[in-house]
């Protein structure tokens, strides 16, 4: 077999929820590694890093809950990853083997309004930096970043691996040096570094923040790794997703309880960053924010190029859909003027509230990466008959009942160890004193409910239905249809 080519960047990408057949695959496994570094290498995720310093929590146990959270998090969206190159599909419309035809419309509908709360707060933030340093409305900003960001998901999956690796290796330099800045020219309160200091609420906080964070990575990955050919291993495909993913979110979320932990109450994202910048040398908290809105654009591409494949995946749920460039400039359109009028519509409370958004996506995707990858690496063993997954009365069915009920039973034994801030908290999180261990919960439960449920699985029948239907799916990818 030959090896992969280079990216293919002179074209508008056509594909979107389709089987990516074979000779179309293309590309380095590495690519990986920079992409889901930048992607969470932005100062969005810097946000992430303030729950448990807002909350009373030292800097020492902030910093140890962020690692923790971030390689336990990354673990599951990495093993996710590695599905793309196995099945040439994006991430959600794997989920109907498990949910079903249209009960998989009871993920999508969470993924996109992910989407679209990701979407507000990244373009708003950007708004505000370039608003500090080049001067001019946050709203017109939101609205250049809102274009620039649509114009990169339109052309799609090569431009995105590309930007993405460029932006990693100035990353380097402009944050390598901010983050020296930040460790050597300030000063951090009495006790800061103190393991005596140690507070289970404000560390589960943090820890659950972060897990969440990284778990909501997971509805995207296979949408950036599904035309990487079927050769690529799952665990290269997984170590190159996990320590890209890992490494970026762990130095952002360090930097924002450093930089919380030294503003006090003070803090503020733009203007705490500006200020730790011009503490290196005059100027340089501009530069770092004028880069951090490039950041800030391309994964907000990312999120307008999975929110439309989500938006096709659910509207091929009621009426099949031929995967044309046109339908993908149709949902990239609609994505992002829902995302533009979120963002010019956002308020101070929702940006405040962000947080609080972050737990609500680990409760709303725990349940449904455990099934997932269950039946994936455990029920199926990656054996799909990808053909059957468009075809509204194939084998997998309009409902997976399986599926459904292991998720809706894995939310529900969730909801007493919820802690939501000031919104909600469970009873059992109130008897832990406000911890939130609903992680440790729901994955189990949910996978191993699925797990039982799905015993009667006839796979091998599958996978030679599978065989069976190899030529006419790559002749259908080939004429751009459904099999």
């Amino acid at each position: 077999m030959t090896a992969p080519s280079e990216p293919r960047v002179s074209r508008l990408e056509i594909r979107s929820i389709d089987y990516v057949p074979l000779d179309e695959r293309h590309g380095k496994l590495w690519h990986l590694g920079p992409l889901w570094f930048m992607s969470n290498a932005q100062i969005a995720t810097l946000a992430v890093g303030l729950i448990s310093i807002t909350e009373g929590g030292n800097l020492l146990w902030s910093l140890i809950a962020i690692v923790a959270g971030t390689l336990i998090g990354t673990f599951f969206m990495a093993f996710h990853s590695a599905q793309g190159p196995q099945l040439g599909l994006p991430q959600m419309i794997q989920s109907r083997p498990q949910f079903g035809y249209v009960g998989a419309l009871l993920v999508w509908l969470f993924a996109y309004v992910q989407y679209a709360g990701f979407n507000v707060f990244n373009t708003v933030l950007a708004g505000e930096a370039l608003h500090t340093t080049l001067h001019g409305s946050v709203k017109l900003w939101v609205v250049v970043v809102t274009a620039i960001a649509l114009v990169v998901a339109l052309v799609g999956y090569d431009i995105i691996h590309r930007a993405e690796r460029v932006l990693t290796y100035t990353f380097l330099v402009v944050f390598g040096i901010f983050t020296v800045g930040v460790l050597v020219n300030l000063h951090y309160p009495a006790g800061s570094f103190d393991l005596g200091g140690f507070k289970w609420t404000p560390f589960l906080a943090q820890f659950g923040v972060v897990a969440g964070y990284q778990i909501s990575w997971a509805i995207y990955v296979s949408d950036y790794s599904r035309y990487l050919p079927p050769y690529v291993t799952v665990r290269k495909t997984f170590y190159w997703t996990y320590f890209g993913s890992a490494l970026g979110g762990i130095w952002l979320m360090a930097l924002g309880t450093l930089l919380a932990a030294w503003a006090g109450e003070d803090f503020d994202t733009i203007r705490s960053i500006n200020a730790a910048g011009d503490e290196v040398f005059d100027g340089f908290g501009a530069v770092v924010l004028l880069f951090a809105a490039l950041g800030l654009v391309s994964v907000t591409a990312l999120n307008m190029y999975g929110g439309s494949l989500t938006l096709i995946s659910a509207i091929d749920s009621f009426k099949r859909v031929r995967p044309t460039l046109t339908v993908r400039l149709l949902t990239l359109g609609l994505t992002a003027a829902l995302s533009l009028v979120g963002a010019l519509a956002a308020t101070s409370n929702f940006l405040a509230n962000f947080n609080n958004f972050l737990l609500l996506v680990l409760y709303l995707f725990i349940p449904w990466t455990a099934v997932n990858l269950m039946d994936y690496y455990v029920v199926r063993r990656g054996h799909y008959a990808i053909a059957e997954i468009f075809n509204p009365h194939g084998i997998y069915g309009r409902w997976g009942w399986h599926g459904i009920i292991a998720y809706l039973v894995g939310f529900a034994v969730m909801i007493p160890f919820f802690s939501v801030g000031t919104l909600y908290v469970g009873p059992a999180a109130e008897a832990l004193g406000g911890a939130d261990i609903s992680l440790f919960i729901g994955l189990p439960v949910s996978a191993l409910l699925y797990w039982l449920l799905t015993r009667s699985i006839d796979v091998d029948a599958e996978e030679r239905l599978a065989q069976a239907e190899a030529e006419e799916l790559e002749q259908a990818a080939h004429e751009h249809r459904e099999p």
